[in-house]
């Protein structure tokens, strides 16, 4: 791969956490903890021709983005991308066609770094990126998590007036179970060939690989608790663990 386009994609306002893309977070703005790692990553790698872009229907996080890193090229969503029924695919595809026609040049992939995961240090990115490198079947790479739960052994589904096994086993322990892990949706890596050629709107009917993070650096940002509990684990790993504070550290502004 030597061309690459990174995106960060916000929705104006949230359901469950109102305007949670423009919160501060730890003292800064939530947004910028994605463009720091996307920066410091940039910087790793110099043979690589890489452009950022915003997709948002949001004016504040676009003026919020502008006002500390004016390279991201500001790509305003459409209304009919808006809203939370459109899978967020059709934003990718939209990002990817959009970016294409300005630059006049393909790009061979996008990186995907998601608002709400402050905590993803640029060796997350690393990883992933070095995932798709090494695998070119592969069409996308999912960042995840190791799930603490295991279908086939303590998950259970309501049928009827009971409840079931997610899946029927015999397994006594949930080491003997298949390992499972848990979309985090802080990263993806997407080949060109998803996003040009591939009318599919569902990721995972592609052949796809994962990338394994830390799981106690990831939370759903759904709700003022889930924003509260993660901000106190955020000051653990800043304390604890350098590579989470050096993406904290490279956000621009005071």
């Amino acid at each position: 791969m030597k061309r690459l386009l990174i995106t960060i994609c916000g929705r104006a306002g949230s359901k469950g956490f109102k305007n949670k893309n423009l919160k501060n977070f730890c003292g800064k703005p939530l947004v910028y903890y994605s463009l720091s790692a996307a920066e410091l990553f940039i910087k790793n790698h110099p043979e690589l021709e890489v452009d950022v872009a915003l997709n948002t229907d949001s004016e504040d996080l676009a003026k919020l983005v502008a006002a500390e890193y004016p390279e991201v090229i500001y790509l305003p969503r459409g209304a009919e991308l808006g809203g939370d029924r459109v899978p967020k695919v059709e934003v990718y595809k939209d990002s990817f066609a959009r970016m294409e026609a300005r630059t006049g040049k393909p790009y061979d992939a996008m990186i995907d770094l998601d608002i709400t995961s402050p905590l993803r240090t640029e060796q997350d990115i690393e990883n992933a990126f070095a995932k798709a490198q090494e695998r070119e079947d592969l069409q996308i790479i999912f960042s995840v998590c190791e799930a603490r739960r295991n279908p086939w052994f303590n998950m259970f589904k309501i049928v009827g007036d009971h409840a079931e096994m997610v899946i029927e086993s015999q397994f006594t322990g949930r080491q003997q179970a298949p390992e499972v892990y848990d979309v985090n949706a802080s990263i993806y890596v997407i080949r060109r060939a998803f996003l040009v050629d591939n009318p599919d709107p569902i990721l995972w009917h592609s052949k796809f690989g994962v990338s394994v993070m830390m799981d106690t650096g990831i939370i759903d940002i759904d709700s003022e608790h889930d924003y509260l509990l993660m901000e106190a684990i955020a000051k653990h790993l800043y304390a604890h663990y350098p590579e989470f504070n050096a993406v904290r550290e490279n956000i621009r502004g005071e």
